[in-house]
């Protein structure tokens, strides 16, 4: 019962304590404060994509989906260089990145044959 009257009296010291303190006070002022205006274009994720184009197997498609057998267009946000043969890879997310790492020879090899069968130029 002692736990129960020391557990209330905390909430109504915090609810008395928030209540009393106003943003608008600290700010010194009654209007409301708002976020900044945001800028289109801009971002964590924006800041991530590529500024230019950049040369990737593939057109820039993702090699996982190629190697599911469907052509999916990657931005290069996310991507590889295979430590072998130099050559960059793009992805359409992290899952299929992180799923294309596990067996990335056999993943590309197949990409290869459907990319080949699909009637595309370039590697």
């Amino acid at each position: 019962m002692r736990t129960m009257n020391k557990i209330g009296c905390v909430a109504m010291l915090l609810l008395f304590v928030t209540s009393s303190v106003s943003p608008a006070a600290d700010a010194g002022g009654s209007e409301v404060r708002t976020a900044p205006a945001r800028r289109e274009g801009t971002g964590i994720w924006k800041a991530a994509v590529p500024p230019a184009h950049m040369k990737a197997e593939f057109d820039g498609h993702d090699p996982l989906g190629l190697a599911a057998g469907t052509k999916i267009k990657a931005d290069c946000s996310l991507n590889w260089i295979d430590p072998d043969t130099q050559k960059l890879y793009c992805f359409s997310s992290a899952t299929s990145q992180s799923i294309f790492q596990d067996w990335p020879k056999a993943n590309i090899e197949r990409a290869r044959r459907f990319w080949a069968a699909s009637g595309s130029s370039g590697s």
